[in-house]
């Protein structure tokens, strides 16, 4: 990975990411949020069921495409994190840091630890 890549990675927030489609096996770009939590990272999303966590399930290798303060496009593999111990932690510090939307109504940190979408993030080399 590049310097400029691993910059990016330490400052930015806004991505796109592509999937394959679980039922398709078709391309799919979405802009998501990805955080950084001791080091490692992750994507989710508010509770409820999402097409984009749907097809990393099914196909768990996708792109995280940089486009923020860089332009890279970085392959990576997800992994669900569905441990409740991992998923309070990580969720717990990924709330701690989105001020005011964790405790929307329907944004309690219960709901997002029972029906958040939650992957962590490696890139393959």
């Amino acid at each position: 990975m590049s310097n400029t890549a691993a910059s990016a990675l330490a400052s930015d927030q806004v991505i796109d990411i592509t999937t394959t489609g679980r039922q398709t096996g078709q391309p799919r770009r979405i802009e998501i949020w990805y955080h950084r939590v001791d080091g490692k990272y992750y994507i989710t999303g508010t509770p409820g069921r999402r097409s984009w966590y749907a097809n990393l399930v099914a196909h768990p290798e996708f792109v995280f495409h940089l486009k923020q303060s860089a332009t890279a496009d970085l392959a990576a593999t997800a992994r669900p994190v569905t441990d409740p111990a991992e998923r309070e932690k990580v969720l717990g510090a990924i709330l701690g840091s989105l001020s005011g939307l964790a405790d929307a109504p329907g944004r309690e940190p219960a709901a997002w630890l029972a029906s958040s979408p939650l992957v962590e993030v490696t890139f393959d080399r």
